[in-house]
């Protein structure tokens, strides 16, 4: 029987989307509830916007971001500090088979949409977005 390979350019598999799901979801409930000891942590709101794990799950990383942008770096240090605990904490709650090693990024998502959003409004790309109301423009089948 032969191994399988990973193909860097296929994409996460559905094993991994579930499971990253999964694990974000419990990762927000733990942060949310306030189940770890550290009143640095628990004084901050951390939204937790997807998890992302390797091919052989083994790694988590979770993209998060504190709400309303601010305070990231102190976000990132807090849970850093935290991870072991909240390793546990997802390991009691999870049926996995191992518990994996978590990493935090900050979620940049929210600032490209919004530095789209400014671009989609500039009057150039408006400009050429703007539908025309010219009859001859349209490509209708009749």
């Amino acid at each position: 029987m032969s191994k399988k390979t990973v193909n860097p350019g296929a994409g996460p598999s559905t094993r991994q989307l579930r499971v990253g799901e999964l694990i974000r979801r419990t990762l927000a409930d733990v942060l949310a509830q306030g189940h770890v000891h550290d009143p640095d942590l628990n004084r901050l709101s951390i939204t937790v916007g997807e998890v992302r794990t390797s091919p052989d799950l083994r790694v988590a990383t979770a993209f998060v971001l504190p709400l309303g942008g601010e305070r990231r770096d102190e976000a990132l240090e807090a849970l850093n500090r935290n991870r072991g605990e909240l390793r546990r904490q997802l390991n009691r709650r999870l049926a996995l088979k191992r518990s994996p090693e978590l990493r935090f990024r900050i979620d940049e998502t929210f600032d490209r949409m919004d530095e789209t959003r400014r671009l989609l409004e500039t009057d150039r790309v408006a400009r050429d977005t703007a539908a025309t109301d010219d009859p001859s423009d349209r490509n209708d089948v009749q």
